[in-house]
C-alpha cells in the first residue's frame, strides 16, 4: 500500500497571445497547477495540470469573474490533495475513484452550483493523478510508461507510431490568413470551433449562420492544398461544437451547407454537438460524432456509443491519465476510434497527451497517429515555457512541417515524463 506522508500545491498563471473564443466565451490565461507529493521513504514527485474553467464547466466559468473560477479549481485541487494524505492506496485508479466524490461535495459547496460538471472535478485532479502515477511507478521501480500501464489496459495502446500529426486548434480568432499559413506550412488536420455567439445574444440562428459562413471560408482556402498524411490526400477537418447545439435539426442544416459547398467528405469528427445532459441519437447524422465533455467515465463512453457515438476524445491531460486509460479499454473493446484532444496545455503535458496518443490506433482517414496540440498558437510565453521541459532540446518537441517526429529516444524515455523539471521544483524549495 501507498500512503502519502507529505504534499504541497502551487501554480502559475500563463497569458494568452488573444482572447481565445469558444463555447461561446473568451478565456485570457490558464493556470498552472502542480502538485508534489512525498512518502514515508522520501521519494518525492511533482505532477502538473493545467486548468480550463470555461472546457470544463462553462456554468461555473460565467457565473464567476475567471480568476474566481481558476481560484476554486486551484481550491478543489488542494482539498483534494489533502484528503488524499488520508487514504492508503494500491495504484492511482483506487487513489481517483477515493477522491472524486469529496472533493466534488467540496467544489459545489465553494462554487454554490450543486450541478457542478464531473469534468471539473477531474481537471481539477489532473495534477495530483499525474503525481501519483509517478509516485506509483517510483515504489515499484518503473521508469517507462509502457511498462506504467496496468496489463488489462495495453491492448488499447498497442500502437507505435513514428510520428503524430499535429491537430491545431482554429478557435473563433483565428483569422483566414492565419489558416492559409498553417496549411502552407503543413497542417493536415484542422479542428475547427463552431459555435459562436456572434452578438453575444444567444441566438442559435445566428450561430448556425456564422457556423456556415466560416466552414465556407476555411474550405475555400483549405480545398487548395493537399497532404501526404491523409488517404484521401486532402486537408480534413474537425468540428469542434461544444454542446453548443439544441437540435439535430439544426446540425442537419449545417451539415447540408458542408456537403453543398463540397467539405462533408473532409469532416471526420464532429464533436459535441449537443449539451452533456442530451441524449439525441446521433446514428443517422452524415460524419461520425465524437464525445468529449459528455464522456468523463466508462458509464458515459458506453451510454454514448449506444447513442449513435462512434469516436471518443480522451484527454488525460483534462481528465486525469486514470479515467482515460479506464474509458480506452471500453473504446477499444467496442471497436470505436479514439484520440487525443489538448486543452492548451503546457509542453511537458503535451508529452503525457503524446505518449497515449502515440499508442492509439489510427483515426480511419489518417495514415498515421494524431494528437491535437495548439498551446504555439495561444500562449504568450511558449518559448519560455518550451524551457522548462527537461528534454527541452529534444526534436520531438516541436512539430516540423506540421508532424511530431518521435523516433526511439521519445520511447526510450517516454517523453521526459520521468525527468524532473527544475523550474517546477522550484516551486517546492526542500
Amino acid at each position: 500500500m501507498i500512503r502519502i506522508k507529505k504534499n504541497d500545491c502551487n501554480f502559475e498563471r500563463e497569458a494568452l497571445l488573444a482572447p481565445f473564443g469558444f463555447k461561446g466565451g473568451y478565456l485570457s490565461e490558464l493556470w498552472q497547477t502542480a502538485v508534489m507529493l512525498e512518502d514515508g521513504d522520501k521519494r518525492r514527485v511533482i505532477g502538473l495540470g493545467t486548468q480550463s474553467v470555461l472546457w470544463s464547466d462553462a456554468g461555473v466559468f460565467t457565473s464567476h469573474p475567471e480568476s474566481a473560477g481558476n481560484s476554486m479549481m486551484f481550491l478543489a485541487t488542494e482539498f483534494a490533495a489533502q484528503k488524499a494524505l488520508s487514504v492508503n492506496w494500491d495504484t492511482p485508479f483506487d487513489l481517483l475513484k477515493a477522491l472524486i466524490p469529496e472533493t466534488c461535495e467540496f467544489a459545489k459547496k465553494i462554487s454554490r452550483n450543486p450541478d457542478i460538471r464531473l469534468t471539473f472535478i477531474l481537471n481539477s485532479l489532473v495534477a495530483l493523478d499525474n503525481a501519483a502515477w509517478l509516485l506509483y511507478s517510483r515504489t515499484k521501480e518503473i521508469s517507462s510508461f509502457d511498462d506504467m500501464i496496468p496489463e488489462i489496459y495495453k491492448p488499447a495502446l498497442s500502437a507505435r507510431h513514428d510520428t503524430l500529426v499535429t491537430i491545431p486548434l482554429i478557435s473563433y480568432g483565428v483569422s483566414v490568413e492565419s489558416v492559409r499559413s498553417m496549411l502552407a506550412d503543413g497542417y493536415c488536420f484542422l479542428k475547427i470551433k463552431i459555435g459562436s455567439d456572434p452578438e453575444k445574444d444567444g441566438n442559435l440562428d445566428k450561430m448556425l449562420e456564422w457556423d456556415m459562413r466560416r466552414l465556407s471560408e476555411i474550405h475555400e482556402v483549405a480545398e487548395r492544398f493537399e497532404s501526404p498524411h491523409t488517404e484521401s490526400g486532402r486537408i480534413l477537418y474537425y468540428l469542434d461544437a461544444n454542446g453548443r447545439y439544441d437540435s439535430i435539426k439544426r446540425v442537419e442544416k449545417l451539415l447540408r451547407h458542408a456537403k453543398k459547398i463540397g467539405a462533408l467528405e473532409r469532416i471526420i469528427i464532429l464533436e459535441e454537438p449537443f449539451p452533456e445532459e442530451d441524449n439525441t441519437n446521433v446514428s443517422d447524422l452524415l460524419v461520425r460524432v465524437a464525445a468529449d465533455e459528455s464522456a468523463h467515465s466508462e458509464h458515459d463512453v458506453e451510454e454514448r456509443i449506444a447513442l449513435g457515438y462512434r469516436a471518443i476524445a480522451l484527454k488525460p491531460i483534462a481528465k486525469t491519465l486514470s479515467m482515460s486509460l479506464k474509458m480506452a479499454k471500453i473504446v477499444k473493446e467496442k471497436n470505436i476510434p479514439c484520440f487525443c484532444a489538448d486543452l492548451t496545455v503546457n509542453p511537458i503535458l503535451v508529452d503525457w497527451n503524446k505518449n497515449v496518443a502515440a499508442r492509439l490506433e489510427r483515426l480511419p482517414g489518417m495514415k498515421t497517429g494524431v494528437v491535437e496540440s495548439n498551446g504555439h498558437q495561444n500562449y504568450k510565453n511558449w518559448a519560455a515555457m518550451l524551457s522548462m521541459h527537461p528534454c527541452r532540446d529534444k526534436a520531438w518537441l516541436s512539430p516540423v512541417k506540421g508532424v511530431f517526429k518521435l523516433g526511439s529516444e521519445f520511447y526510450s524515455r517516454s517523453g521526459g515524463i520521468y525527468e524532473e523539471s527544475g523550474h517546477y521544483a522550484k516551486l517546492f524549495p526542500k
